[in-house]
């Protein structure tokens, strides 16, 4: 680490004495990016057939190809890497890169996928100069199985008369016959192979959700590229689409050298022979209106274990759930649900729960405890290109993409209740309390963790201190940190669920302190109360987490099990309305809602939850008004606990828990 513990270089002497020679190696590689530039702009496009043009474009800055276009096009390493982690583990490939250029991709394969691992490479390309470059690529790396074909892409075929990977890397662009090419390379594609383009695009006037663009981005950048013979026309992938079964796309936009603001569209697409039809197109999410651009919550603050007391999980069971930190989610597939829906509007919150589904796919245990069970990850970049990016939606790629660091700083600390968490920690240590806590945290018994407690000098003094300075004292504090604000963006809380909570007579910092009361009182922090464990020390224990990260558990899910659940972004009500359900769990999701909107909720669980289904949900009123709603719509009622008749759970932060069993039509 740096001087400042970041990561940043120290200025040492070294760096001093080297500046100048780095100083003119930067100014070297400036002469090169302008003279690509130079031709780029004002070279020669013209020539009798298409390779005479393409020498007359690419001879002159062959030499400096590689290096620019390094800083330009973004989509190859990613490109690549999806191909390779869809390879991953098989042996006597054959690779065909159409408009394969200098060879760069063979190097940049091989930092995704051994060479060894493909019996031959095959690089075609149509213009003689960048070919002379990619022969002394391969004869300088002693690549053996590398062969540099100087060839029309729409006529090569491989001498093995089959591929299991044809890429086209900012090649189809450039190729006027694209039918032909693209008829030509499927018919040598493998049935189990894979075709990998990236490209520059433009979307068509109508086009899918995460494609379409403005009429302007169109215009402007299709007219740009034209004039170096680039056709970034949608005709392209369209003509893909119809040839193969899409398994994987991004649509993403890059900077480009030397041009400041402007950055240049493009894409990453990844089809197979048909199979199972295309992978449903994304449609674009926005987060809701007054949500942080985070998520707020790092993992599922309502204790699994009651809910499976009563809602008798099983084979048959389909089930809807919101998705919060998804560790619940998971859970319901652990205890032998069908198929679980989970649904947030917040795409953070599902990109938080797609990353978690991908890893338990795509990681052994030990990395998928680093990330989630410690919260830090030190090769976390090298493992999401690799590993995890491949496999995510745009929507999560858009997300993790720009937060990675939130593995280096500690997952558990970032987002609205993890921030919370963190200010809380560092309260802590300004009033000389972090060992206490740390004690606390880690007592090996209840009994002790009790006594800890409630000789806390802060505790005892608000459980046994004049009444009034009390008062001021709580007031103060509910002022700084339990206010409106902080508890929305901290800890979730709507206003209509603080308006709740009020309504029931109880101040929020007596709210709070029951809370806390309770689960230090009944629940052992270090063995059995994973939450709060989670918010003092920043991490869970392989003793004390969440199902998923038991090794037991997580191998069952990465067996096939993880398969059954199915992340959405969006309304409640859109899910809840576009299948039939035997379990649905609300959370406090209808505390959140006025009572127009609760009733719509209630009379829609009533069309959508089948004879004997089994509807639960906590709330922040010990009454929820809404609770008589749901039993009008046709369901027995039942609160199954109180906070004012004593200690809830290990999350203990709900005044009632209650559960509704849908009735027989003819009751």
């Amino acid at each position: 680490m740096g001087a400042g513990g970041d990561g940043r270089p120290v200025r040492d002497s070294y760096m001093k004495k080297s500046f100048s020679i780095d100083k003119l190696a930067n100014l070297a590689n400036v002469k090169d990016d302008l003279i690509v530039l130079r031709h780029m702009w004002f070279g020669s496009k013209k020539g009798d057939d298409h390779a005479a043009r393409l020498e007359n474009f690419y001879g002159p800055q062959a030499k400096a190809y590689d290096k620019f276009r390094a800083n330009f096009l973004w989509g190859r390493k990613p490109m690549l890497a999806a191909c390779a982690a869809r390879l991953a583990g098989r042996s006597n490939l054959i690779w065909v890169d159409l408009g394969g250029g200098t060879g760069e991709n063979v190097d940049m394969m091989a930092q995704y996928l051994p060479l060894e691992n493909f019996k031959s490479i095959y690089v075609v390309d149509l213009c003689h100069s960048l070919c002379e470059i990619a022969k002394s690529k391969v004869k300088a790396k002693g690549w053996r199985n590398v062969h540099v074909v100087e060839a029309d892409a729409c006529t090569f075929q491989p001498p093995e008369g089959t591929a299991t990977l044809i890429t086209f890397s900012y090649s189809l662009s450039m190729i006027p016959p694209f039918h032909s090419v693209i008829d030509g390379a499927l018919s040598y594609l493998h049935p189990d192979g894979f075709c990998g383009v990236t490209d520059f695009f433009v979307s068509s006037k109508y086009d899918l959700p995460m494609r379409q663009m403005s009429w302007a981005r169109r215009f402007f950048w299709r007219s740009i590229f034209d004039i170096d013979n680039i056709d970034l026309g949608p005709e392209r992938r369209a003509y893909l689409e119809q040839k193969l079964e899409r398994v994987w796309e991004i649509n993403s936009q890059g900077s480009i050298p030397y041009v400041p603001y402007l950055r240049a569209p493009y894409y990453i697409w990844i089809g197979r022979h048909r199979q199972l039809g295309h992978a449903a197109h994304e449609n674009k999410v926005d987060r809701p209106a007054l949500f942080p651009p985070t998520f707020l919550y790092t993992q599922s603050w309502e204790d699994p274990d009651p809910d499976m007391e009563v809602m008798d999980i099983n084979p048959k069971d389909t089930v809807l759930t919101l998705t919060s930190g998804g560790c619940n989610a998971l859970n319901l597939i652990l205890h032998g649900a069908a198929e679980v829906v989970s649904v947030d509007c917040n795409p953070a919150q599902s990109a938080l729960l797609e990353l978690k589904s991908v890893a338990i796919q795509q990681l052994e245990y030990e990395d998928m405890w680093q990330l989630f069970g410690e919260g830090v990850h030190s090769r976390i970049e090298e493992l999401y290109e690799r590993k995890l990016s491949p496999f995510l939606s745009q929507t999560s790629n858009n997300f993790w993409s720009k937060r990675l660091w939130y593995f280096k700083h500690g997952l558990y600390y970032q987002g609205g209740m993890g921030k919370l968490c963190w200010v809380l920690q560092c309260l802590a240590a300004f009033l000389g309390m972090s060992k206490t806590v740390k004690r606390l945290a880690n007592a090996p018994t209840l009994e002790e963790q009790k006594k800890l407690w409630d000789s806390n000098s802060l505790v005892y003094f608000i459980k046994h201190g004049p009444k009034f300075l009390v008062w001021l004292f709580c007031k103060m504090v509910a002022l700084l940190l339990f206010n409106k604000v902080v508890l929305w963006f901290g800890g979730g809380v709507p206003v209509k669920q603080y308006k709740l909570i009020k309504a029931d007579g109880i101040p929020i910092e007596k709210y709070i302190a029951r809370t806390l009361d309770g689960v230090a009182e009944n629940s052992h922090l270090r063995k059995q109360n994973y939450f709060y464990y989670n918010c003092m020390t920043g991490k869970f224990l392989r003793d004390n987490c969440p199902a998923y990260l038991r090794e037991a558990n997580f191998a069952k899910l990465k067996a096939g099990d993880i398969d059954k659940l199915t992340v959405a972004t969006g309304t409640f009500l859109d899910e809840l309305r576009a299948r039939k359900y035997t379990k649905v769990i609300l959370m406090d999701h209808v505390d959140w809602l006025d009572m127009d909107h609760a009733k719509v909720v209630a009379d829609t669980l009533a069309q959508q939850v089948l004879p004997g289904g089994i509807v639960i949900w906590r709330s922040a009123a010990l009454c929820p008004p809404y609770a008589e709603l749901i039993k009008k719509a046709g369901f027995d009622v039942k609160c199954i606990s109180r906070a004012d008749q004593g200690y809830m759970d290990k999350v203990n932060m709900y005044s009632s828990f209650y559960v509704a069993k849908r009735k027989a039509k003819k009751d």
